[in-house]
């Protein structure tokens, strides 16, 4: 068993909305050199921890956690299509060992993947296909959200599993950092749009653009300074990397859902891969973790920073 991990946030808005031209070579060139190590590293088996944007997954069901057993790209953005490579057999055996640990994870059999799970597959291998992929959904969207304990939980749970297996396996952390995409909240929405969060829905090509569209131009308003979007907040998406890569992972249990939208927007809950992911990772000892990369880029709405991590290992004295 050999294990490595790289947490990043995701941005649809990368090849839709100009930013400046160097801070965007400077994250394309990090992707395109993740890119080479995990060509290098060869994993036969990447487990993804990605949220949803009521693409996929709604109200009518949605479990804290879902592991998919088949799971479709649906292409929203124009970013990855197709049938994911999920080994059932082994995804079925990672869900059996998750409950047994004591986490009541969901199963799928048709999970549809929006651009949450399938833009950092696509950075990191070109297509979603490339690599045999275990994907496990977190609600990140719909409150009320899974309390970051229990993500927590999830991801040891999922490590552990991952720990028992003779793979070389990649543990991806897709989401965050803060970022307030014009996502409708339940609670307060128009009758019409609730049932399209309640239920899920075919939307034509013009419906699903004019919802990007929407996205694009909260982007561009936040960068002049305008809009309902909250700013970004990169002091707390540093302090957050940091505290990641040092396996401070308890250190977001006793806070709201309310007070984390304030400091890092709607989008922030998105860390909670980011945490599952670390989890997982650390089920199998100490990590050295580096941060590779932060920018706070409005015109994509995103706090967008690169992360790696892989087991310690002790280095062996003789006398």
């Amino acid at each position: 068993m050999t294990l490595k991990l790289i947490c990043a946030a995701h941005t649809p808005l990368m090849d839709h909305v100009e930013t400046d031209p160097t801070i965007d070579a400077r994250v394309r060139a990090q992707f395109a050199a993740l890119a080479d190590e995990v060509a290098a590293y060869d994993p036969e088996l990447i487990i993804i921890f990605g949220p949803d944007h009521f693409k996929g997954f709604f109200y009518e069901m949605l479990p804290a956690f879902t592991i998919g057993v088949r799971a479709t790209a649906i292409g929203d953005y124009d970013i990855g299509s197709g049938e994911y490579d999920v080994p059932e057999a082994l995804a079925l055996d990672c869900i059996r060992s998750v409950h047994k640990a004591g986490v009541d994870v969901g199963m799928s059999y048709r999970m549809r993947a929006d651009h949450g799970f399938s833009q950092l597959l696509v950075l990191l291998s070109g297509k979603v296909d490339r690599y045999p992929v275990l994907p496990v959904h977190i609600n990140c969207a719909g409150p009320p959200l899974p309390p970051f304990g229990r993500v927590r939980v999830l991801g040891t749970a999922v490590g552990q599993w991952a720990s028992q297996q003779n793979k070389r396996i990649l543990i991806l952390g897709s989401g965050g950092l803060s970022h307030d995409p014009p996502i409708p909240q339940l609670l307060n929405a128009t009758p019409v749009v609730a049932e399209k969060l309640i239920a899920a829905q075919h939307q034509s090509v013009e419906e699903r653009r004019a919802r990007e569209e929407q996205n694009y131009e909260a982007a561009r308003a936040l960068a002049r300074g305008e809009g309902e979007s909250r700013p970004l907040s990169p002091a707390w998406d540093r302090d957050f990397m940091d505290r990641m890569a040092r396996g401070d992972l308890g250190y977001l249990d006793d806070m709201s859902d309310d007070a984390l939208t304030e400091l890092a927007g709607c989008g922030g809950h998105e860390v909670r891969n980011w945490l599952a992911a670390y989890s997982a990772l650390a089920a199998s000892g100490p990590y050295r973790a580096e941060n590779l990369l932060y920018y706070d880029i409005a015109h994509w709405n995103a706090g967008m920073g690169i992360a790696t991590a892989e087991p310690k290992v002790e280095a062996i004295t003789t006398g």
